[in-house]
């Protein structure tokens, strides 16, 4: 069946006037699926793209650097936001995206959102809705408008739910509160714009499950989340396997890369350049003698390196 393609007047009036079938403030699923339909794998009840639990492992370890690349060749040029503060530097996010939208509050818009949500068994502030969808893997991301003072949209309270729910952590275009109890919920991290004391005021979440603008990043739900220190990427669902096979591909390039030039057996010169067919058997020997190295399985390896131009 072919999905009608909706304006955003008629997403509005879906999302804010009485879809009866839809959790308060998320898109319909049939819209979801029409916007993520270049995914063609398993989905969740929600309707976002299932990425599986091995690529999401996979992508913790790949470079974030290798992944834009990768992106950028292929047309993706609003994937990346920097400029984070964070609460663990060396705790990695790795997983699948469920958003929120946020905006300034309006007195009417706000209680008639909060008037539905009740209704349909919404408890508490509508910054704690979200927490109530996550699942195993998922990275709570957050539109806060960029809001820091009265822009908290979690402290350790709520943390711990959400770690509690997903084992991950957040990535919010707002800021967070109580830093120190944050710090100490071991494995959870956030990639915040600032920390600040006060409590959220004068914000409603208006989309949940929705597509939304983290700085200069676009976010569909069930993109990959990848959250290192250098900033945060988000890799369209259909694009995770090609980005991680690509990184992984390149990362044993490069172990191969040193080792050769530590032993002095290649110049920098012949590692940079198209490798040549005595490069790529003894890329391939090295291989066999160090398949720990193979992040994933060698058949799958070796059906990359088919396809790709050395």
């Amino acid at each position: 069946m072919k999905l009608p393609i909706l304006s955003l007047t008629t997403i509005l009036t879906l999302t804010f006037g009485g879809l009866q079938t839809a959790k308060a403030q998320t898109m319909p699923k049939e819209e979801l699926i029409f916007l993520t339909s270049e995914w063609k794998g398993e989905r969740f009840p929600d309707g976002r793209p299932k990425i599986s639990d091995d690529l999401v492992r996979r992508a913790k370890e790949i470079n974030i650097e290798e992944a834009w690349v990768v992106l950028k060749n292929e047309g993706y040029n609003c994937q990346f936001e920097g400029n984070w503060k964070i609460v663990h530097d060396d705790v990695v996010i790795a997983g699948r995206a469920l958003t929120a939208q946020f905006m300034p509050s309006r007195p009417d818009i706000e209680k008639n959102i909060k008037d539905r949500g009740g209704k349909q068994g919404r408890i508490g502030n509508t910054n704690s809705w979200p927490i109530d969808m996550l699942s195993k893997g998922d990275v709570y991301v957050a539109d806060g408008m960029g809001k820091i003072v009265e822009g908290t949209l979690i402290g350790d309270n709520l943390a711990n739910s959400i770690f509690a729910k997903t084992g991950n952590g957040v990535v919010f275009d707002a800021s967070v509160r109580d830093l120190d109890g944050l710090s100490k919920i071991p494995g959870f991290n956030a990639f915040v714009r600032d920390f600040d004391p006060s409590y959220l005021k004068d914000a409603v979440v208006t989309g949940i499950n929705t597509p939304i603008r983290i700085g200069r990043a676009v976010v569909l739900p069930g993109d990959l989340v990848l959250a290192k220190k250098e900033g945060v990427i988000f890799v369209p669902a259909h694009m995770v396997e090609k980005v991680v096979q690509t990184a992984e591909f390149i990362a044993l390039r490069d172990k191969f890369g040193i080792q050769m030039l530590k032993e002095g057996k290649y110049t920098p010169g012949q590692i940079d350049s198209q490798w040549t067919d005595t490069l790529k058997n003894d890329f391939l020997k090295w291989l066999d003698k160090n398949p720990n190295e193979i992040p994933m399985k060698r058949s799958e390896l070796d059906e990359y390196m088919k396809k790709r131009t050395w």
